[in-house]
């Protein structure tokens, strides 16, 4: 039980916001411990230190709360991608940044990107749609990004767009899957390199 837990189980209030964020890091830890089937509510209310109608004020049922999770990992992930578009001006840095993005998320916490990458409820429509939303928030910064830079029509951008975000978690996850092979430092310049031969030299962009 996490330090925040114990204080609610001490009969601590705790604000909306930072209670839904207890629950949210409860049910990650009981998520990735047992998968989403074999999860309780009672045990991720227990894992929080809160009663079942206490979770149940905030999420109706469990695949509320798996879907309010995902959402959360997806917002981080799109956040990244932005962050990493805009921390330079520099075109040519913006590739390994943007591919950098992608390996810390994957690195970060394994149960978020297997959440967003490799869900096993995208029969769930609203699961689906989270997970769909991932790619495309991430391709519309970068296809952006690529058109007001590179000068290519919208089309063309987002095709590299939707190139380099495939080619970037695939690669991530590859790379967590095999990270003793090589440093995070070595797999995002590798990777990178490969994007940026085809984009930068296939598509000079403007400064």
């Amino acid at each position: 039980m996490t330090d925040m837990a114990r204080l609610q189980a001490r009969g601590v209030r705790l604000p909306r916001t930072e209670r839904r964020a207890q629950l949210l890091a409860a049910a990650q830890r009981v998520f990735a411990a047992n998968g989403y089937h074999a999860a309780a509510m009672d045990e991720i209310a227990e894992e929080a230190g809160v009663s079942k109608p206490v979770l149940y004020q905030h999420f109706p049922g469990k695949l509320d709360l798996y879907i309010a999770l995902l959402e959360s990992h997806v917002d981080e992930l799109v956040r990244r991608v932005k962050e990493a578009l805009d921390s330079t001006t520099d075109n040519k840095q913006r590739v390994p940044a943007t591919v950098g993005a992608f390996f810390d998320f994957v690195n970060n916490d394994a149960g978020a990107f297997r959440m967003v990458f490799e869900s096993d409820l995208r029969g769930e429509p609203a699961v689906q749609e989270a997970v769909d939303r991932a790619t495309s928030a991430s391709v519309d910064a970068i296809t952006e990004t690529i058109t007001a830079d590179a000068g290519l029509d919208e089309d063309k951008a987002r095709l590299l767009a939707v190139g380099l975000v495939g080619l970037s978690q695939v690669s991530a996850r590859f790379w967590l899957a095999h990270h003793k092979s090589m440093s995070r430092e070595e797999a995002v310049a590798l990777t990178a390199n490969l994007a940026w031969r085809g984009i930068g030299g296939g598509f000079p962009l403007q400064h």
